[in-house]
């Protein structure tokens, strides 16, 4: 640490700190292990635990509610409001609890599209989690280091508690974004992703509001023609295994913007993938990638080994594992690609009735993207006996600081501006419910999207679903007609056209929340729960 180093320490309150900056990830990895805060796994990834916390926790996330977001943020059960008195005294009580302290800092920026680069400073408690960032962010040159200034800064103590009844907390972990000082504060949880979602929210306010840019809770890959495709999905839809493709590079797996010149960037420089019941065979790319450098997080051990036994979920189902991208052999370089043309909404339908693939019209898409819907099964969850919907707006809605029908209108738009195909695939069931159908299978869904990647879908019939209203193809190479519509998968048609009714009516009494703010031409999207079911 240098003399302006110790100043800019100084400067925010942290006084005697001993500050690391910008160490390798194999020095931090050392600090870590040396600090018996990490293992060494037989694959050379170091293996930690985030302790009391193993997954995000939504209702400890805050915004600082002052000028610049007060007309802005779509404030409620999401977007909770947090006063700016209280952040600037919480944020003080941190950083005398790091004084004096040993800290790893971090500089690095997110955004690989140059127009769009935002610089931001981790000053982290914990080695491990400043290796994160240098994972999971990206990495300026080692030139660019001497003169680095920081747009947004984060400060991480997941040894810090809070005290709710004066810090203003609802318990003693938080993430608080403050937008007006361009600083996160994280404490009280060492769960790394708090550290990738603090900065993603940043983005899903400041580039709409600011850069006239979409940011997207996707992944993202490029043909050898040049041409993007989009993948979005919440948890277990298939994302990162459809984006995975051997005859396309991959651009990113979670994070993206989409620019008024209809450019395609990553915002990150990693990975931050789950590993419950990963292998070589189902997920090569990422089996592969865990490796010196990575980090395994909250995994098992086989007995008397260092081998990390996958399917183990004695801490969590949410095991994860973070590394940089280029740990993965085919990607894009820069992380960025041009004109999507084609948009894929995943969602895991465990009631059976969404066909497996279906087209939408910019309407449609705006509200199925404002839905964000998947399914829940059995197993899942305790209490869970059956298919329980799933919404979440955009899919990533504790994320998005603004209201979901900002983000959606400008996905439409820029679909019509391109000419974007936008897709609603059904990695869920068929033949019936969960319990009765099957899963569909996997290199259904594989052809399926090849054929609109190569072009093969855009001669053959489409029909219009007599609920959802999508367009359904009626053939598909390497795909049996029978499987497209699901009406004809069930045994009991009756039971098809009361489930698919159900269903269209749970989407519509989910999007009343966001009717008073939509266009008509979104609400023309809705399903109709009136139509008879053919």
């Amino acid at each position: 640490m240098n003399e302006s180093q110790k100043s800019y320490l100084e400067q925010l309150g942290i006084v005697g700190a001993k500050a690391h900056w910008n160490l390798s990830p194999e020095a931090l990895s050392k600090a870590a292990v040396d600090g018996g805060m990490a293992k060494v796994a037989d694959n050379g990834a170091i293996a930690v635990s985030t302790g009391e916390f193993t997954g995000r926790s939504p209702k400890d996330r805050f915004i600082v509610e002052d000028e610049k977001t007060n007309d802005q943020v779509w404030w409620g059960d999401i977007n909770v409001g947090f006063p700016a008195d209280k952040f600037d005294k919480l944020q003080e009580k941190m950083v005398n609890y790091l004084s004096g302290k040993e800290l790893y800092v971090r500089d690095a920026y997110v955004c690989a599209h140059e127009d769009y680069r935002l610089n931001v400073r981790v000053i982290n408690e914990f080695p491990w989690s400043n290796q994160f960032a240098y994972n999971m962010f990206l990495r300026p040159e080692e030139s660019e280091l001497d003169n680095f200034k920081s747009d947004w800064l984060i400060i991480n103590a997941p040894s810090f508690k809070a005290d709710p009844s004066v810090d203003g907390t609802r318990q003693h972990n938080f993430a608080i974004l403050n937008f007006t000082k361009k600083t996160i504060i994280i404490g009280g949880t060492a769960y790394t992703g708090e550290i990738k979602k603090g900065v993603f929210s940043a983005l899903n306010f400041i580039l709409p509001t600011e850069k006239n840019t979409l940011p997207m809770h996707c992944s993202a890959n490029v043909g050898e023609d040049g041409d993007t495709a989009l993948f979005f999905g919440l948890s277990g839809t298939g994302k990162t295994t459809l984006s995975a493709d051997p005859k396309r590079k991959l651009i990113g797996d979670d994070e993206h913007g989409w620019t008024p010149k209809n450019e395609i960037f990553n915002f990150e420089g990693g990975c931050y993938a789950k590993v419950i019941d990963l292998s070589e065979e189902k997920e090569p790319d990422i089996y592969r990638a865990i490796k010196p450098g990575a980090i395994l997080e909250n995994v098992v051990f086989k007995d008397g080994s260092n081998e990390v036994d996958y399917e183990d979920s004695t801490i969590t189902e949410n095991t994860r594992v973070s590394y940089p991208i280029h740990h993965i052999d085919n990607i894009q370089v820069p992380s960025m690609g041009n004109n999507p043309k084609n948009v894929f909404f995943l969602t895991c339908d465990a009631y059976g009735v969404i066909p497996p693939i279906s087209k939408l019209t910019p309407g449609q898409a705006a509200f199925h993207f404002i839905s964000g819907y998947t399914a829940k099964v059995a197993g899942t969850e305790a209490g869970i006996t059956e298919p329980v919907t799933a919404f979440s707006a955009c899919f990533g809605a504790p994320f998005m600081p603004l209201h979901p029908t900002r983000y959606a209108e400008m996905l439409s738009r820029k679909m019509k501006d391109v000419g974007t195909n936008v897709w609603l695939v059904n990695t869920g069931w068929s033949g019936g419910p969960y319990g009765v159908g099957r899963r569909m299978k996997l290199k259904y869904t594989r052809a399926m999207i090849t054929a609109i990647l190569s072009g093969e879908l855009n001669d053959v019939e489409f029909k219009a679903h007599n609920v959802f209203g999508v367009l359904v193809p009626q053939s598909c190479p390497n795909v049996p007609d029978e499987v497209l519509n699901p009406r004809n998968t069930w045994a009991d048609k009756n039971a098809y056209d009361e489930t698919v009714a159900e269903l269209a009516k749970k989407f519509n009494k989910n999007f009343e929340k966001f009717a008073s703010q939509a266009s008509q031409e979104i609400l023309d999207g809705a399903p109709k729960v009136s139509a008879e079911v053919k």
